[in-house]
């Protein structure tokens, strides 16, 4: 009777670890969003030449950015899905593309950063397709920016929310606050351009989902 008894123990127990062990290998990891400010993005900034009879010098080179790892990707990888966007100038680029090597794309969405949870069922995602014809608008007032011709100063649009496809294929969501190196708040002729500030929300599970 005591064998018994100890042999249903037994069993009664190991069915507990056995159910305990496989609830605990049927739950999936949840990654929390990622949530992150960046400062002082060099995009291909101007040198002013020793030469005051020649224009400023920059290299026509892109500052690639990952957003899973938060920060800047070396140019020689810029064949591989290791980073999402880059930053030359005004320019934005995407990884994805005919003339990229990973999945990005990106939605110009109008409404706010924060109001944004989601990658809205109506977005439509465009890749890069050539230098010229780029997913995100280079045009003023079409893309991130505006740009007054009387002040020669660059401006993000309020409002104005980059919904990106990273180069794996994740999504994120990125608004443009500054163009100039510190982020003034009123920038003016002096301020050093070239020098984004932004902030980000990265979604590293794959869904759709901000927050």
């Amino acid at each position: 009777m005591k064998s018994t008894l100890i042999s249903v123990t037994l069993i009664a127990v190991s069915t507990i670890l056995f159910t305990a062990c496989t609830k605990e290998k049927d739950t999936p990891i949840i990654q929390p969003v990622v949530s992150q400010t960046v400062k002082n993005l060099p995009a291909d900034p101007t040198t002013p030449s020793s030469n005051t009879a020649q224009p400023p010098s920059s290299t026509g080179k892109f500052t690639l950015y990952s957003l899973r790892e938060n920060k800047s990707v070396a140019n020689i990888d810029s064949a591989s899905n290791k980073w999402d966007v880059g930053f030359r100038g005004t320019t934005i680029i995407v990884n994805g593309g005919a003339i990229r090597a990973g999945k990005g794309a990106a939605y110009v969405h109008t409404g706010t950063f924060d109001e944004l949870t989601a990658v809205p069922t109506s977005a439509t995602f465009v890749q890069d397709q050539s230098a010229t014809n780029l997913a995100i608008p280079t045009r003023s007032g079409a893309g991130w920016y505006n740009y007054n011709g009387q002040t020669n100063i660059i401006s993000p649009i309020p409002g104005r929310v980059l919904v990106l496809k990273t180069g794996d294929g994740t999504y994120a969501k990125l608004e443009v606050l500054s163009y100039y190196k510190d982020a003034p708040a009123t920038p003016n002729v002096s301020s050093v351009s070239r020098y984004y500030t932004f902030r980000y929300v990265y979604q590293p599970d794959g869904s759709m989902k901000f927050n």
